[in-house]
């Protein structure tokens, strides 16, 4: 670059041209007319190197201002949201849901066990079998044998055993035997019995002499002489034959 610079400064044009600038700026006419061209050349090198060193040192002033003008318009206008004391000395609300009333497992599977047994056992549904507290007593009394008067499951006859049921099941109390529990009842249809419903038999007596409790589908539950506590059937020619009322506990 400085080789160009001197051979274009070897040409009179140009050389006289520079020098008169030159004495315009510095004022030295005579002692800059009087310098050979190799050292015109030198101070002309240095004049314009120097304006190059202090054109960049103002551009990297202007730069630093700029960008601490940056920064400062750049400041974050975030407000942290304040907490209040009280939300964070109160804990965590817990739920008020319970889940102690819930049945173990092992209370679900027997009830569904229970269920679908005597839904068999009737002949309907499971869909049907709706009360298990009903269906649960008569699981756990299935099968106690026959005793006059008695009101256990060591045996129990069939007047004590639906008093039991009734206050157990129904929370409804009857007393007495077959023809005083009657008197207590409402007289029904054989056609509008319902579970809970009880059904009176007169086997050879004169009077009522034989009770039940009613479930589902023509079934009913008693303790029978022969059996103990059993599930029989209206429709079998036995009951048919000895039928005599029916009735509800008002």
């Amino acid at each position: 670059m400085g080789l160009l610079i001197y051979r274009a400064l070897s040409t009179g044009t140009l050389y006289n041209y520079l020098v008169r600038v030159i004495q315009l700026l510095t004022g030295c006419s005579y002692f800059v007319k009087g310098m050979k061209k190799r050292e015109f050349y030198y101070i002309f090198s240095a004049i314009l190197a120097g304006s190059f060193l202090w054109d960049a040192c103002h551009s990297s002033k202007k730069v630093t201002k700029s960008v601490q003008v940056t920064k400062l318009e750049t400041k974050s206008t975030y407000t942290p949201v304040s907490v209040s004391d009280d939300s964070e000395k109160s804990p965590p609300k817990r739920s008020n849901i319970k889940t102690d009333d819930a049945d173990p497992p092992e209370t679900r599977s027997e009830e569904k066990a229970i269920i679908a047994a005597y839904a068999d056992k009737l002949g309907v549904s499971k869909r049907d079998v709706t009360n298990y507290k009903l269906y649960h007593f008569v699981d756990d009394w299935y099968g106690t044998r026959y005793k006059y008067a008695g009101r256990s499951k060591s045996g129990v006859d069939c007047s004590d055993f639906v008093t039991i049921l009734l206050k157990t099941v129904y929370n409804i109390d009857v007393s007495g035997a077959v023809t005083d529990i009657y008197k207590q009842c409402k007289p029904i249809k054989a056609s509008e019995l319902k579970e809970g419903d009880l059904v009176f038999f007169k086997i050879n007596k004169k009077s009522l002499s034989h009770v039940g409790v009613y479930l589902q589908n023509h079934k009913f539950v008693h303790a029978s002489v022969h059996a103990g506590v059993i599930i029989d059937d209206l429709g079998e020619d036995y009951y048919k034959k000895y039928y005599r009322a029916a009735g509800r506990i008002l």
